[in-house]
């Protein structure tokens, strides 16, 4: 299986970090040693002072797809989840400004936490999907799918052109504002409308 991700798709998170509108989707990839092991806690980086959360709908692709049509993209998954994009800002930023890929401050060992997902058919609408991450028990962000440049189906046929989408493979289809950094003993808790799809404590 493989991560997609997807940066920049929602305008206010966009905005917060001085970011260009893109033109397109912005698509960047994970390999599965991002993956972090579920019921374990989630260790700062030795190479970074400045990771930073990034809560994120989820899409579990279901079957295998290329060229999707928009239309016919919703055929194509059956479950949403929550996640978190875990960046290494810092690094990240010292990538940017030297013009070079970043995928080491997106990609990292354990910097993509998967949370539990959710039958597609059980969410009163899948244009208005509200989400939202408790840090220490405060909301720190708060999405909905309609805030998104581009929505779940228009994702699923833009990637499609450029990758194979295979049974399992899941996208990360961006964040809202409201990023932060992380620190010791903190607990992240995300949830999809009242429905709590991880916890995970900060080490």
């Amino acid at each position: 299986m493989k991560i997609l991700c997807v940066g920049r798709n929602y305008a206010k998170h966009i905005e917060e970090l001085n970011n260009e509108r893109p033109d397109s989707p912005v698509i960047f990839l994970k390999p599965d040693t991002a993956i972090h092991a579920k019921d374990q806690p989630f260790y700062i980086p030795e190479f970074s002072n400045d990771v930073h959360h990034e809560v994120e709908l989820l899409v579990k692709i279901n079957k295998v797809g290329k060229y999707i049509d928009q239309k016919f993209a919703h055929k194509y998954y059956d479950q949403i989840g929550l996640g978190i994009d875990f960046t290494a800002r810092d690094l990240q930023q010292k990538l940017k400004d030297k013009g070079l890929p970043w995928e080491i401050s997106k990609a990292f060992d354990g910097s993509a936490l998967i949370g539990d997902f959710l039958p597609k058919s059980s969410l009163l609408s899948k244009q208005n999907i509200n989400f939202e991450l408790k840090k220490n028990g405060e909301t720190v962000q708060s999405g909905d799918s309609a805030h998104m440049i581009w929505k779940i189906d228009e994702l699923i046929a833009y990637i499609s052109q450029y990758f194979t989408l295979k049974t399992g493979d899941i996208i990360f289809t961006g964040t809202p504002e409201g990023v932060a950094a992380i620190k010791p003993n903190d607990v992240l808790e995300g949830f999809i409308e009242n429905n709590k799809l991880f916890r995970l404590q900060v080490k």
